[in-house]
């Protein structure tokens, strides 16, 4: 995982390691260094925004041995990172799940994102999680528009024994989230998990309808789920979601095979919502909460 950008830190690293900490010097290396960034799928106003603190946080600093420069590089590098992939809001799943409980209320989350992503296993996944926390789940079909979507969720519902509430493709698919969450209500089912059609964020008319169910289910948390495989496509999207609708967090699949890594960094800059969750496998365990320190800790590993 982010084998690519481990071996872009570790040059920054080594060079400004071994160059006098002026504007002039820092700023040669500091634009291989955003180059690099771009290689690895680190959006432009990302990759700006990192050198742009490097470079003003180490500037001018009078450090002696080698080994102390380099350690401060380090940890300048370990803090600007750790700023944008911890962003002001933080949102813990579990936690809304639990505080709606309280109050018998069912916690609604509607997922978003575009086809191929792994929405529809990931949805499959988060039911894993709270059936494993002990919480009930019904599934909501809103995704009547691609052919085979209902039958593909309809098949993971069966395996974790939950119900699923659905209507025949080309139905209302904002009438089918609204019918899940009056279905929890009434039996004091504790979340609606609700899957959506995988639309291009450009698509108005789908963008219409995916403001339709949230306005009908005045969700508690809208999450958007990219692949991390699809690099500055996947940020692209994230951004544009967030734009047309709010999404109050971000979940990335495959991200066991990403060896950029730029897509995580991105999302969280550019939308100022967390990553709650990371895809590691096909299983319905393979999904790990995403901690912005072990992440940090992994890019920064290969500097030493």
């Amino acid at each position: 995982m982010f084998e690519r950008l481990h071996e872009t830190v570790r040059g920054l690293v080594q060079k400004i390691s071994e160059t006098e900490l002026k504007p002039e010097d820092l700023r040669s290396i500091l634009w291989d260094f955003k180059l690099a960034l771009l290689e690895n799928d680190v959006a432009m106003v990302v990759a700006d925004h990192v050198c742009e603190e490097i470079e003003k946080r180490l500037t001018g600093l009078r450090v002696g041995r080698f080994s102390d420069k380099e350690k401060l590089v380090k940890e300048t590098l370990r803090t600007v990172l750790l700023e944008i992939l911890e962003p002001p809001e933080h949102v813990d799943l579990v936690e809304v799940v639990v505080e709606k409980r309280r109050i018998k209320e069912p916690c609604t989350i509607v997922f978003v994102g575009i086809n191929g992503t792994g929405k529809t296993t990931t949805i499959a996944k988060i039911a894993h999680l709270l059936l494993e926390k002990k919480f009930s789940v019904v599934l909501a079909g809103s995704d009547t528009f691609r052919a085979g979507s209902i039958e593909q969720l309809e098949i993971h519902a069966k395996r974790l024994g939950v119900h699923m509430v659905k209507h025949q493709y080309g139905s209302d698919a904002a009438a089918v989230a609204y019918d899940a969450v009056q279905y929890a209500r009434a039996r004091g089912i504790n979340v609606v998990l609700i899957d959506t059609a995988g639309r291009m964020q450009t698509n108005k008319n789908l963008l219409m309808e995916m403001q339709k169910i949230i306005r009908v289910t005045d969700p508690d948390l809208v999450l958007f789920v990219g692949d991390a495989l699809a690099g500055n496509d996947a940020v692209y999207q994230a951004e544009e979601f967030n734009k047309s609708i709010r999404i109050d967090g971000s979940i990335l699949t495959k991200i066991d095979a990403d060896a950029k890594g730029g897509a995580a960094i991105s999302i969280t800059y550019v939308t100022k919502r967390p990553i709650l969750y990371v895809g590691t496998g096909q299983e319905y365990g393979d999904l790990e909460e995403f901690k912005p320190e072990a992440i940090v800790n992994r890019i920064l590993a290969a500097a030493s």
